[in-house]
């Protein structure tokens, strides 16, 4: 939907976004932070997206279930109170402006909240707002390409109010929760028959989830980066292997805050999650500490595989000026010899000699063959 000229859907656009170039990005523009400008004040910080933002309202209980495209803002208002019903919406594109506003207006929520939610650089967080909304902001981790590995990030915010959830997400190719949306409707597991702190979980789930899958590829390059190391592959670029330390470092920073986030979240005087969904943080806790995990070994298994493959390239010029040294050790006499019958003096006592020829020709073989029994002997060949 286009929240500032019209209330349908653009033409032509798929159900989770249109054409898309380099790895999910509408297009290389940018558009940067306004400075000097008084705080709350929205403006889009991020790629520049052709698309029309995409709003899905989902309305549940235990025994309900309803979803469809929301084609006028006014369908986005809060449900009435005393209605048993859980909403969910799905805003997909955080590109305009004057949406988000009326959106915050609709749900009282704070402008800086908002500033940060249309703001792709801002890092991961969570705020406790006096209304009584939570507010958390992370980033979502994609592959783009796999030689080299290529990693984005895509800002995703939610709201978490007494009887809903607001999720904002980047227009990108694809619905990042198209899976809670599937569990939802086929009422699997708990999901519909908890409360609206449940669902964040379940969001939160997938997000962490994919962390999974961007280390399964970054494991892979790694194991294809070791493999070449231990077999000495002159092809070898260093230039690879610290791109693929950069991208670990890229994850790391992205991932990290949602550790002490999470913690945040399942303290015992956090009224905003129940006590019964708490184990479920807690178990959303455990998988960012092994992602965390799982990236430090990662980081330091490319360092020292930097290392190895330097010294193999050190010991490859080693021995390569090894065999040079023993080359010239070995004809180093033998151009003394040579140099001495050489000069032009009209006496020298060897020049009669009718066989001095012979003698020097075996003096030279008997001073190569004895240099090269004395280099064996030394262990130096």
């Amino acid at each position: 939907m286009n929240g500032t000229e019209s209330d349908k859907p653009a033409e032509g656009a798929s159900p989770h976004g249109g054409a898309v170039k380099n790895g999910g990005r509408k297009s290389k523009k940018y558009r940067k932070r306004g400075l000097l400008t008084s705080p709350g004040t929205l403006t889009y910080i991020g790629p520049e997206v052709g698309l029309k933002t995409k709003i899905r309202r989902i309305r549940y209980n235990e025994h309900s279930f309803k979803e469809e495209n929301v084609k006028s803002l006014d369908e986005c208002r809060p449900e009435p109170e005393g209605q048993n019903l859980i909403t969910w919406l799905n805003v997909d594109g955080i590109h305009e402006i004057p949406l988000i506003e009326k959106l915050g207006k609709f749900y009282h929520l704070h402008p800086l909240l908002l500033e940060d939610v249309v703001n792709t650089e801002h890092k991961p967080k969570l705020e406790l707002y006096d209304t009584g909304h939570l507010f958390l902001t992370l980033k979502m981790l994609h592959v783009d390409s796999e030689s080299p590995i290529s990693i984005s990030a895509e800002h995703v915010s939610f709201v978490l109010g007494k009887n809903y959830v607001l999720s904002f997400q980047e227009e990108l190719t694809s619905d990042i929760f198209t899976s809670v949306e599937n569990r939802l409707e086929a009422s699997v597991g708990k999901t519909r028959r908890n409360g609206p702190d449940y669902l964040l979980f379940a969001l939160m789930d997938v997000v962490v989830d994919n962390y999974f899958i961007v280390l399964e590829k970054l494991g892979d390059a790694l194991d294809a980066t070791e493999d070449q190391v231990i077999r000495g592959v002159q092809e070898l670029s260093l230039k690879d292997m610290y791109a693929l330390k950069r991208e670990l470092t890229l994850a790391r920073r992205q991932i990290w805050p949602l550790r002490d986030m999470v913690n945040q979240l399942i303290r015992e005087d956090n009224m905003r999650i129940s006590k019964d969904v708490i184990p479920y943080y807690r178990d959303l806790y455990d998988h960012i500490m092994q992602v965390l995990d799982t990236i430090d070994s990662y980081r330091e298994l490319v360092a020292s595989l930097v290392d190895v493959h330097l010294s193999t390239i050190s010991n490859r010029m080693n021995q390569v000026m090894k065999t040079l040294t023993i080359f010239s050790a070995v004809f180093m006499p033998l151009t003394f010899i040579v140099g001495v019958y050489g000069m032009n003096f009209e006496f020298m006592p060897e020049l009669k000699e009718p066989y001095g020829y012979y003698y020097v020709w075996g003096l030279m073989v008997a001073v190569t063959v004895g240099m090269i029994f004395y280099f064996k002997s030394k262990k130096w060949m």
